[in-house]
């Protein structure tokens, strides 16, 4: 026996076995593996110690991480590639024992180890003649029932080689996991190996050979089917041949065909069908394919081509039916009569597109549904709020696994005419991402001009959608894309005011809840409703007042309470304290109230404004976005340049405007408010907290025309506002405000701001 001990630099790779005779390649881009390439090579005779840590998984293994067995190799070759990196070609000597790990003096970071070799020559016994005989049996029968192999290891391995070098030649051939071959590497005993490597091709060869049984069986299986295919074929046409039909996939296919022949469709929608039949009966029953095209065969044919309901045209009976289910909207309700009017006398007509704008609760989902009741027109709601897939509206090609038709044609699928009215809501609230674009694929099915050939992904044959009353429904018009805005006739559901809310109580939610709990009409005085509505109550439509009252009538019901012993101490022990007083109060000098529309409704909103001592520029708070900032530049610009403001009353001082509301603001219509506060606290006047303004105000001093003027007037008069100045450019829309509001409040009319000016200062300062 010889033992040589020797230093070593190590060279620690992972998920890379390496045995004694086995030549590798490998390629190595970080720095300290390139350093102990170079310093084998300089100084230790292109000799390499090879150890792979115990736990792979760890970034930086300590000494403790690295295991007491190695593989000496020799660097036969070491090439620098134009990226930078070492491709090195190395090759296993032996196995050796790591005594120690010492860094290089030179290079800390560089391991040596001190390796001890052990060379023994103790002649082969009789075991190890039967061991090596049997290894070699065993991998010349796996190369032989293996397909993928290879028998260059034929040459390799023969009687006359040593066991310890046939199993480190057979290991790497043998298709083993890395952790076995880890444990070859790093087991001594060469009869321990080759036992263990007897062990483990036994396994392979059985797995190989119940493999290759299985790829048997599977090909007779399927020759097996082929045959029947063809016998069925055969007995089938024999069964045609002498009259005789038994076979269920024939009397389907006969189903079809009649199908196909009653459906009224054009010619090259029918040929499709007829070679998709076709198809269907050259597809083997046990065959994916014939589901699927049976699945496609069952949905076309269900689809109602050229299938009408009759719809009702009567304008009188249209109204009386609109009429028992919503208050108010007029203007939506004659533009229904109207185009049943024209429907009459044109059945060719082609429905609008119309999308019902409004806030939250004002009733655009379920008038779309007495819309449809009214023309007795079958009903589909599709909901694509938050909608990113735009196969979900125009389906998935039959490619694809579990693919289905669209949204669009599903729910004609489901009405069974081809003239339901579809509701689209949320339409301002689709998403585009990576997974599509849902507004543009709305561009071709609402438009007039297209969507009479309107082709879903699944169907693949052109749907004519030209008979369908689309409506759709928004919060928020700025969030509709501008390309699907331009073919929607936009219409709008203005917020209810407070006695629209009363009479909507009276006349139809207290009567669906009591006919919903199966109770006679329970009677509530008008001054009780308007009580709940102001005082329980925040919001443009009646969607809380609904669920309000809902709560009180459930008291009422249970505890069999009588109209006459409902009062205002009732409805409060009932419904809990007053949440909502109206009552809208600004004490102090440069405060003062703007009128506001978002996507919620109309809302009031308190600027403040204060001067801050030893500070420089413009303070602006409040959840206020770009264009409102522009605008109050604006403001301040102009009241400058006109000698509102005193520039030195601005030495060492700065402005800070805040805005108080729950909502982010980003419009201009609130500069004229922003203006009258600056000078409310420049002039020391306080503004009466039922005045409010609304109104764009440029560079130059005019009062420029805002949207939304009958929905902020509204909203004034449910906050108990009493007079509003307004830009005098708006005047024509008060046409659309109710003549009772405004005979309640005073609207005053400006085009400019000096004319506000001398009526709301120069009128405080002269009643000082």
């Amino acid at each position: 026996m010889l033992i040589i001990k020797e230093d070593i630099p190590v060279l620690l790779l992972k998920k890379l076995s390496l045995l004694p005779l086995q030549e590798v390649r490998i390629e190595l881009n970080n720095d300290l593996s390139k350093k102990i390439i170079d310093l084998s090579i300089k100084k230790y005779n292109k000799k390499i110690l090879i150890i792979l840590p115990i736990n792979s998984l760890e970034e930086s293994p300590s000494v403790k991480d690295l295991p007491e067995v190695g593989v000496l190799t020799y660097i036969k070759s070491s090439i620098e590639l134009p990226n930078g990196n070492y491709r090195v070609v190395i090759k296993g000597l032996n196995r050796v024992k790591t005594l120690n790990y010492t860094n290089y003096k030179e290079n800390k970071s560089i391991l040596i180890s001190t390796i001890k070799k052990l060379y023994i020559d103790k002649g082969e016994t009789n075991e190890e003649v039967a061991l090596k005989r049997k290894l070699i049996e065993l991998t010349r029968n796996y190369i032989k029932i293996n397909p993928e192999s290879s028998n260059s290891i034929l040459t390799k391995i023969n009687e006359n080689e040593s066991l310890d070098n046939l199993t480190d030649l057979v290991v790497p051939f043998i298709n083993l996991p890395l952790n076995k071959k880890i444990k070859y590497m790093n087991e001594f005993s060469e009869a321990l190996r080759s036992r263990n490597l007897i062990e483990d091709l036994t396994i392979e060869l059985e797995v190989i050979k119940l493999n290759n049984k299985l790829d048997r069986d599977i090909r007779i299986d399927f020759e097996r089917e082929q045959k029947e295919y063809l016998l069925k074929a055969k007995v089938e046409k024999l069964n045609q041949e002498l009259g005789i039909n038994s076979s269920t996939k024939e009397s389907e296919i006969l189903l079809y065909t009649e199908k196909i022949k009653l459906l009224n469709v054009n010619e090259s929608i029918n040929e499709k069908l007829v070679h998709e039949l076709k198809k269907y009966n050259y597809t083997p029953e046990n065959s994916p394919d014939a589901s699927i095209i049976r699945n496609y065969l069952d949905t076309v044919l269900s689809l109602p081509f050229n299938i009408s309901s009759k719809e009702e045209l009567n304008v009188l009976n249209i109204n009386n039916s609109l009429n028992k289910t919503h208050y108010g909207v007029e203007h939506i309700k004659r533009r229904i009569e109207e185009y049943a009017a024209l429907k009459a006398i044109n059945p060719e007509l082609i429905s609008p597109i119309i999308c019902l704008v409004g806030a939250p609760g004002v009733g655009k989902t379920t008038l779309a549904m007495s819309i449809s009741g009214a023309l007795k027109r079958e009903f589909f709601k599709i909901s694509v709020g938050g909608l990113n897939d735009s196969s979900e509206l125009i389906g998935h090609r039959r490619t694809y696994l579990g693919a289905s038709p669209g949204k669009i044609i599903s729910g004609i699928k489901k009405c069974g005419v081809d003239n339901p009215v579809i509701l689209i809501d949320e339409v301002d609230k689709m998403v585009k991402d990576y997974k599509g674009d849902p507004a543009s694929v709305l561009l071709d099915i609402l438009d007039v001009n297209q969507n009479k050939n309107f082709i879903d992904n699944y169907i693949e044959e052109p749907f004519d959608l030209s008979a369908i009353l689309f409506i759709l429904t928004a919060n928020d018009e700025n969030m509709i894309p501008v390309p699907l805005k331009d073919r929607l006739e936009i219409m709008y559901i203005d917020s209810y005011t407070i006695y629209d809310k009363k009479d909507i109580a009276l006349n139809h939610l207290i009567p669906n809840i009591c006919l919903k709990y199966n109770y006679k009409k329970i009677k509530i005085k008008d001054e009780y409703i308007l009580f709940i509505i102001n005082h329980y109550t925040l919001e443009s439509g009646v969607r809380e007042l609904e669920r309000i009252l809902d709560k009180l009538i459930r008291n009422i019901i249970i505890n069999n309470i009588t109209s006459s012993k409902i009062t205002l101490d009732y409805i409060k022990k009932i419904l809990g304290n007053i949440i909502y007083d109206n009552i809208i109060s600004n004490n102090d000098i440069g405060t003062i109230n703007i009128l506001g529309v978002s996507p919620l409704g109309g809302k009031i909103i308190n600027v403040q404004s204060l001067l801050i001592p030893n500070e420089a520029g413009i303070t602006i708070t409040g959840n206020v976005g770009d264009i409102t900032k522009d605008n109050i530049y604006v403001v301040i610009n102009y009241l400058k340049a006109t000698r509102y403001i005193d520039s030195k009353i601005l030495n060492n001082k700065s402005f800070h405007i805040n805005f108080n509301q729950d909502i982010k603001l980003n419009g201009a219509s609130g500069s004229l408010g922003v203006a009258v506060s600056i000078l409310s606290l420049i002039n020391n006047i306080k503004i009466d907290s039922k005045i409010a303004f609304t109104g764009k105000l440029d560079l130059y001093g005019n009062i420029l025309k805002v949207k939304s003027i009958k929905e902020k007037i509204i909203t004034a008069f449910n906050n108990n506002i009493k007079t509003i100045y307004l830009p005098q450019l708006n005047l024509e829309d008060i046409n659309k405000v109710p003549v009772f509001i405004l005979k309640e409040m005073k609207l005053i009319f400006v085009s400019t701001f000096d004319e506000l000016y001398k009526d709301l200062f120069k009128k405080a300062k002269t009643s000082k």
